[in-house]
Formats: structure tokens, sequence, C-alpha cells
């Protein structure tokens, strides 16, 4: 079970959004680089990133941010936001990203995804944002029609590493994690699944380590830890203490 901390880049700061809304930001470090080497002395394990402005603009739009967090830090990274085509993937992995994030072109083109995973076994996850229990696309501006199973499903056997099921209506607000919405998720498909969006205190940490989400790879941690909400140190040791029970 891995706690994966997360810096959201907008117009290159590290920020937090309200349900999605970039007019909802708050700005909680002006040098993503700094956060990144602080959650690694921290002891955290993977770093999450996400793009905002390139989510929007299709396209990357922090791209200097991201490249001084993978300088800045020695612990794998996945990055989503605007990553929309192979030459794109192959960049960031060229740079030394350890798994890129494909979330609207999941939607709008699943083709792609599955060659991805076949040119960069490994290095390929799936996002799936869910605002009202359909998948929204676009940076979350736009809803499709699509169900989350219904998409997780494409993508059976094509070797995605995992499943980021974020729950746009519990994002930055601290409203605890969809466990409902995101163990059906996790139960309906073979992909490990990393729950995001809602994340509130240490009471998720522990409800992570019950038996039923022993399937999850783990969850993204933003606004709580940035508030002091969960305590880092208190959060990874029971992550450890369970690691250790599992394996005794």
């Amino acid at each position: 079970m891995i706690l994966f901390p997360a810096i959201d880049l907008k117009g290159g700061q590290c920020v937090r959004l309200k349900l999605g809304d970039m007019q909802q930001a708050t700005v909680y470090n002006i040098d993503p680089a700094a956060q990144a080497r602080s959650f690694e002395d921290q002891g955290f394990e993977w770093l999450h990133v996400v793009d905002l402005d390139g989510a929007f603009a299709g396209h990357s739009a922090n791209g200097d941010a991201v490249e001084a967090i993978l300088k800045a830090t020695d612990n794998p990274v996945q990055l989503g936001g605007g990553i929309r085509t192979l030459d794109h993937i192959e960049a960031w992995l060229s740079r030394g990203l350890r798994r890129v994030i494909l979330g609207t072109v999941a939607v709008r083109n699943p083709a792609l995804v599955i060659e991805a995973c076949r040119k960069f076994p490994d290095h390929v996850a799936v996002g799936i944002d869910a605002k009202g229990g359909k998948v929204a696309v676009e940076g979350w501006a736009e809803a499709s029609e699509l169900g989350i199973i219904e998409l997780a499903r494409k993508f059976e056997g094509a070797g995605v590493s995992a499943i980021i099921y974020t729950d746009i209506d519990r994002d930055g607000i601290l409203a605890g994690i969809n466990w409902t919405s995101t163990l059906a998720l996790a139960d309906a498909v073979s992909i490990p699944v990393i729950a995001s969006g809602g994340l509130a205190s240490l009471d998720d940490i522990r409800r992570m380590l019950e038996p039923d989400a022993r399937k999850l790879e783990g969850a993204i941690s933003g606004r709580a830890l940035y508030d002091g909400r969960i305590d880092p140190g208190q959060a990874l040791a029971l992550i450890k203490a369970n690691r250790a029970k599992e394996t005794a």
C-alpha cells in the first residue's frame, strides 16, 4: 500500500483546487521542486504530479516545473495533465518520469492507450475522473456518458499499470474517500486502483489498510497533507506496520 503525496501545478506553483474548480485554487508552495524534496525527506516513496493548466489546455503547460521536480527528487514520479500523444509520452519518459497518466485520451482514443502500453510497458496509467458517477474529461470541464467501470474494462489485459480514480465531488474538500465507488471499481477489474479525492485524516489511512481495501495500490493525498490534517510520520508508520504484519 502506497501513500502518494500530490503536487498539482498551476502557473508553475504548487496548488490545490476545490471540487476541480480552477478559480478556487489555494497556493501552498511557489517552489514545486522544494515541495518534492520535502515529501522525499518526510519518507514518501512516490510522487503524484498533475499539470492542471495542461489538463485544460490539452498539452503540457508546466513543463519547466515538472522537469525541476524530476531533478529534485529520487522518488519515482507519475504525471498527468495534457498528455495526449505517443510522442508526448515518450518525451516525458525519456526525461525520467516513471509513469504517465492518461485521462482525456483514454476516453477519446482508447486505442492510443493500448498502443502506449505496448510500447512503454509498466509506464502507463489511466486516470478516471468521475463526477456524479460519470467520467469527466478535459481537466474535469466536460462530462461524458461513460460509466467508470465501463471505461476501466476497456483496458483489461492491455498492460495498464494502474487506474487513478478520482471522485471530483470530493476532491479538495476533505470529505473522505468514496470507498463504495472506489472498491467497486477495484472489484470490477484486475488493474490495480489508486484512490484519489477527499482523503482527509488518519482514519482514511486506517480504512485503506482494512482487508477489503488490500486490492488497492494506494491512495493520493493533497490538501490534508498541506493543511497538516495528516501527519506524514504517523501515516507512513501505519503503512509500514501494516506491511510488516502482512509479511510476518
